[in-house]
């Protein structure tokens, strides 16, 4: 499995950005996806995971303003970031495991590139 992320950019805080995960293969409804994040100086933090069933799994700092979703007809998920903070400015990453949503990095096989959003105050 490939993964290419993709939408991130720079962003006033209160705006809006969708971001993109596009996987090649046959399997991707079979995988669930994870999206993580790097902030400048910090470790990588999971953000949230939509499972094959479609269940959603979110870090509670980001509960009622992202939201993960997948279109297997198109291979791609997606995470819906609204009321941006300057403190949702990172890289962003996109994951994928064959062995359910996890938090934890370590249970990902799969990795995009990931892409930067910068939310000004």
């Amino acid at each position: 499995v490939q993964l290419q992320a993709s939408g991130g950019g720079l962003v006033q805080a209160g705006g809006s950005l969708r971001l993109s995960c596009a996987a090649s293969g046959r399997i991707f409804l079979s995988y669930a996806m994870g999206w993580f994040r790097r902030a400048p100086g910090k470790g990588r933090e999971f953000v949230g995971g939509i499972a094959s069933s479609g269940a959603t799994d979110y870090v509670d700092s980001v509960k009622d303003r992202f939201i993960i979703s997948r279109n297997n007809a198109k291979n791609t998920a997606y995470l819906q970031m609204n009321s941006l903070k300057p403190e949702d400015t990172a890289v962003y990453y996109c994951a994928a495991t064959q062995y359910g949503t996890s938090r934890y990095y370590s249970s990902y096989q799969y990795w995009g590139q990931g892409t930067q959003v910068t939310v000004s105050s």
